[in-house]
C-alpha cells in the first residue's frame, strides 16, 4: 500500500495536468544514494512495465517496480512548502534510518 496525503494527491494532478506528454500514473523508485545510503525518485510515466505494482491512490494510478515494492510499503507521500523546503517528503516505516529532509534512507 502506499499513502499519499492531500497537498501530495494535489501536487501530483497538478503535474500530470501540466505534462506535455500522456501519462498514465505516477513512478516511484529507489536508487544508491543520499546521506542515508538510498534516496527516493519519482516522474511521471506514460507506460507500464510487466513487472510493476499499480495501485490506485484517491484517482492517482502510481506504478511501483517489483523490486522496490518491499522497500516502500506503507510509505507516505507527502508535498511541503514551507520558507526552506518545498516538494514530496517521504516517511518510510520500513527504514532502519531516515535523513532529516525525508529523501533518503536505508533498510
Amino acid at each position: 500500500m502506499i499513502n499519499m496525503t492531500p497537498a501530495a494527491i494535489k501536487a501530483v494532478q497538478r503535474f500530470i495536468r501540466g505534462s506535455e506528454t500522456p501519462v498514465i500514473g505516477l513512478r516511484l523508485t529507489i536508487s544508491g544514494g543520499g546521506c542515508s545510503g538510498l534516496q527516493y525518485g519519482m516522474k511521471l510515466e506514460n507506460e507500464k512495465a510487466d513487472d510493476d505494482w499499480e495501485l490506485e491512490v484517491e484517482g492517482v494510478k502510481v506504478l511501483v517496480d517489483a523490486m522496490t515494492f518491499p522497500m516502500i510499503d506503507n510509505v507516505t507521500v507527502d508535498f511541503v512548502d514551507t520558507l526552506t523546503h518545498t516538494g514530496f517528503k517521504f516517511d518510510n516505516p520500513n527504514a532502519s534510518a531516515q535523513c532529516s529532509c525525508g529523501s533518503s534512507f536505508s533498510v
